[in-house]
């Protein structure tokens, strides 16, 4: 059997090399490769369905990352032993995908559509998200199915002072950025990432860099369509039209919904004024078929597009009457929960969050066992997004793409103003649950954990606040408006999505989606800068409830004690089989746990009361520690022999008393001195060179007085 295989490498420029190759694995797809780098290989597959579904008006785009544990010679946990459903790093890299295809789909393809792409291969030192996007837009452009493509997805990461495209996972601890970056050879449409406070204009330095890379890797699918011979695209017709329908309900209803739009209305009372209007017109329309019946409704949504992006561009008014740059009233409340050892509201317009901290110990942290990613994390944050907060009934189903990846955002934003391990002890969880939505919740989640930590008495170096940024403009692209703080229908109707946070130094986290082509570089940093201003404003707002950490934890927090031991006693610690520390956890009531880092035993000590934390404490050190000349020590006798006793001073270790160091007086036995148990207080005076120690009790006890002489002598 022969093969058609057709591979294009693309030189990054710096000795590495990626490889795309088509036509060996998976061929029944309609568009499948494999992305090489170093040992990193994905298989990309796509399939899309012939027709598209009856009544389905939008893109049914499903993207799926999957992780086979034995690309990294693993097998999995868990019961089962085998993958199961998405991790969160495996959703959050499917979400990155997701993002950069679907605005490149035609508006009017509504077959169901799956891309799934397998990690099937990796080299630990070369991460594979940043090579996701380009094999699924690869799969595509290989394939008869409709795509405005290509795009690929780069990282891009400063280290040392140097941009690099694609750095090595081992070279990343040093970045002061890092960015996924999405676009097609002439524009960016997706950006996500965190950073070290940097400037508005390092980001799109670094932005424009990543440009320059996805350019080559586009051209390179370009070439790839040509060899494949897929230039020609599969014909479809997925939407019923009625243009004379359309003209009708534009003239009829455009006035009225342009008038609801500028009278500043609540949400509520806005969409039901909007509802009303869609219903009066379709009466007129009598009896009509489902088919009319949609398009009407579909032509009405564009109608309110038009009408509200038009009242922005032309009055530079909003929904809400605000202006392009004012921010929602803003108020907020810590310490709102007494029994949570953090706590805080934010509220900002029709957008509420109610945050918690929990502080846990280090049995507390979160176990990552994915195929590439795996380890312990102590900063945890979720986020949670009931139906109740749009005024939906909605089954609670658990966390879903949605909230993992807003969730992750505001993780990544507070994780760069945490204290360092050494002043944290704490594994440290945030939980935001929203309450009220009406415009970005992942930003308010950033402000009240920010409020929650300080409540906590967390050393964060820095307050965080976070902004969602619109952007509206024509069709020419000769006009457009940046709106800072977004309202849900602003996100929905605009052509940008734009997230900034960032401290009152610099920018700390972005997540950008983009609708349409052409954004200028220039309108790109001119969002970045009204955001800061935006950014800025909010933090003034969050200083009036809370400047700083607290000085202390709540007093119900629990407490952590970290000492240092030498590596040989962290065996005597533990016990056999557990046997010395459990005993220590049961009696004391605290919960400890002891690793070795750099050859020197850490052991935590954790518990929500002083007295249990002294008690682990004093056992502890009774056992690590070593005996010490000079030192006074509380000894049980284990022993009496016939010239002393022997005396245990700490677990383990015992020293000779001789009866001459018993007391000043002489003794001529031991008989009747000591019994076996009794405790007696002791001095070391000395350890010789075969590690015997040897003990005074006489040297504790005041000496005689010397007897004065009599007048006779």
């Amino acid at each position: 059997m022969s093969l058609n295989v057709i591979k294009k490498v693309i030189d990054l420029g710096d000795g590495r090399t990626i490889e795309i190759e088509t036509g060996k694995l998976a061929k029944q797809a309609d568009g499948s490769v494999v992305v090489k780098m170093g040992d990193t290989m994905l298989l990309a597959t796509v399939v899309s369905s012939p027709e598209a579904k009856e009544g389905v008006d939008f893109l049914p785009l499903s993207v799926d990352y999957q992780e086979k544990y034995a690309a990294t010679g693993r097998i999995p946990g868990g019961f089962l032993r085998r993958e199961a459903r998405l991790s969160d790093y495996e959703v959050l890299i499917s979400r990155l995908v997701d993002r950069a295809l679907r605005p490149m789909f035609p508006e009017d393809y509504h077959a169901d559509t799956q891309v799934m792409i397998s990690l099937i291969s990796a080299d630990k030192d070369i991460m594979p998200d940043a090579l996701a996007g380009l094999a699924a837009s690869a799969a595509l452009a290989v394939s008869d199915i409709p795509f405005n493509g290509p795009i690929s997805e780069v990282r891009v990461a400063k280290i040392n002072g140097e941009l690099v495209i694609n750095p090595r996972l081992s070279e990343l601890e040093n970045a002061t950025l890092e960015f996924i970056v999405a676009g097609n050879e002439h524009d960016i449409n997706m950006v996500e990432g965190e950073s070290a406070e940097i400037q508005e204009e390092e980001l799109v330095e670094a932005i424009k860099f990543a440009h320059t890379a996805i350019k080559i890797q586009c051209l390179a699918q370009k070439e790839l369509t040509i060899e494949t011979g897929k230039t020609e695209k599969r014909v479809y017709n997925h939407e019923h039209s009625n243009e004379e329908l359309s003209k009708a309900i534009y003239a009829a209803t455009y006035q009225q919904v342009y008038d609801i739009a500028s009278s500043a209305s609540a949400k509520e009372e806005r969409a039901a004024k909007f509802k009303a209007v869609r219903d009066a017109y379709i009466e007129t329309l009598g009896e009509i078929d489902d088919i009319t019946k949609s398009l009407a409704k579909k032509y009405y949504h564009d109608v309110e597009y038009d009408a509200i992006r038009n009242l922005v561009l032309d009055e530079g008014k909003r929904l809400d009457g605000r202006s392009t740059t004012q921010i929602r009233p803003i108020w907020s409340e810590v310490g709102y929960l007494p029994s949570a050892h953090g706590s805080a509201i934010f509220t900002r317009g029709e957008t509420q969050s109610l945050t918690t901290v929990t502080l846990g110990a280090k049995d507390d942290e979160q176990m990552i066992d994915g195929a590439f990613i795996n380890g312990y994390q102590k900063f945890l944050l979720h986020y949670n997004f009931p139906g109740f907060s749009t005024g939906e009934v909605r089954p609670n189903r658990g966390a879903g793409r949605r909230e993992i990846g807003h969730g992750n955002l505001a993780m990544r934003s507070l994780k760069r103003v945490l204290p360092s391990a050494d002043e944290n002890p704490y594994t440290i969880r945030v939980v935001s649950d929203i309450l009220e939505s009406n415009g970005s919740s992942s930003m308010a989640t950033v402000c009240a954990g920010t409020l929650a930590l300080m409540d906590a008495g967390v050393k964060i170096t820095a307050p965080v606040s976070g902004i969602a940024m619109g952007l509206i403009t024509n069709e020419m692209g000769t006009k457009h408006a940046i709106l800072s703080d977004i309202l849900g229908d602003e996100d929905h109707l605009g052509d940008m999505d734009f997230k900034v946070t960032g401290t009152a130094k610099g920018i700390v986290a972005v997540q950008m989606d983009l609708k349409i082509n052409g954004l200028s570089y220039e309108v790109l940093a001119e969002a970045l800068n009204q955001a800061k201003d935006g950014r800025l404003h909010i933090l003034g707002e969050m200083a009036k409830t809370i400047k700083e950490p607290r000085a202390d934890y709540k007093p119900h927090a629990p407490r952590i004690v970290t000492i240092k031991i030498d590596k040989e006693f962290i065996g005597a610690v533990i016990g056999p089989g557990g046997k010395i520390i459990q005993e220590m956890q049961r009696e004391t009531g605290a919960t400890i746990s002891i690793e070795e880092v750099n050859n020197v035993g850490i052991v935590q000590i954790f518990a929500d009361n002083k007295a249990s934390i002294d008690a682990a404490l004093g056992r502890i050190r009774a056992i690590a520690s070593k005996p010490e000349v000079g030192e006074i020590y509380e000894g049980k006798v284990k022993s009496i022999m016939p010239f002393g006793a022997f005396v245990e001073i700490m677990p383990g270790k015992d020293g000779l008393l001789h009866i001459s160091e018993i007391d000043h007086k002489r003794f001529e036995s031991m008989d009747g001195i000591f019994q076996v148990g009794d405790e007696v207080r002791v001095k070391l005076l000395d350890i010789d060179k075969q590690g015997k120690l040897k003990l005074s009790r006489k040297a504790l006890l005041p000496k005689p007085e010397a007897k004065k002489p009599t007048e006779n002598n």
